[in-house]
């Protein structure tokens, strides 16, 4: 569907998960939620609506998801900026899932790193970027861009909002390190292609344990889910 069928006031939230991590995960919890995510933001929960005060008449958000994403650093390399400029489809987010480690502890990343990747992808390769940085002076695709960057998004309003639609026995967090792997890999990427274009980069990375049962993917999902809407409230309240 192009843009032009998409209704003037629709945002559209894109979102990406990983596929499959080496043999060890073959099923990647962080596609199992994003492929099960639906097609619009539905309605807010009453006893949600009604524990908070929630702009009125928020616009109808579109869920597009992209994956499973290979954890390749070429592969993702060359993704990211087919999310951001497709002259067919406007986007307004994007979020970035990917797999952390067996702790139950749900995070959204404040900032990407440009440096130090030193551990091979699902391939067996290097990014190999401080070879490319000289080979390539100026015109290394990361030339001029900053160690790190952060995202435009307000996330301390986002966490908020986020943390009060959450049950409370999970545990919600803002994190300052994504990693220095694929996940940091694709967030910077993405950070790094807005930066280059002179645009705010409305993107942020989540990072949800390693679980892939059903009950941690249900999870997963309404976390998402509540995250898009945190998301977008802020957005629209600015």
């Amino acid at each position: 569907m192009g843009s032009l069928d998409i209704p003037k006031d629709e945002l559209t939230v894109l979102v990406t998960g990983f596929g499959p991590f080496k043999e060890q995960y073959p099923v990647n919890p962080a596609w199992e939620i994003t492929a099960s995510l639906p097609d619009y933001l539905p309605p807010e929960r009453v006893k949600n609506a009604a524990a908070r005060q929630a702009p009125a008449d928020l616009p109808a958000v579109r869920i597009l998801k992209r994956g499973p994403v290979r954890v390749n650093y070429e592969v993702v390399r060359g993704l990211v900026p087919t999310l951001w400029d497709d002259p067919e489809q406007k986007v307004d987010y994007v979020i970035h899932i990917g797999m952390a480690g067996p702790q139950h502890v749900y995070s959204i990343e404040r900032r990407g790193h440009r440096d130090g990747y030193d551990k091979q992808d699902v391939d067996g390769q290097l990014l190999g970027d401080e070879q490319r940085r000289r080979r390539e002076g100026d015109q290394w695709i990361w030339h001029g861009v900053p160690e790190e960057l952060l995202t435009d998004l307000d996330l301390d309003q986002i966490y908020k909002r986020w943390v009060e639609r959450s049950p409370d026995d999970l545990r919600l967090q803002v994190s300052e390190d994504a990693g220095h792997y694929l996940c940091d890999f694709i967030y910077f990427s993405s950070l790094a292609h807005l930066y280059k274009q002179q645009r705010l980069p409305k993107v942020v990375f989540f990072h949800v344990p390693l679980h892939p049962d059903q009950e941690s993917i249900d999870r997963g999902r309404e976390l998402a889910l509540q995250l898009i809407r945190s998301i977008v409230e802020v957005g629209v309240g600015k």
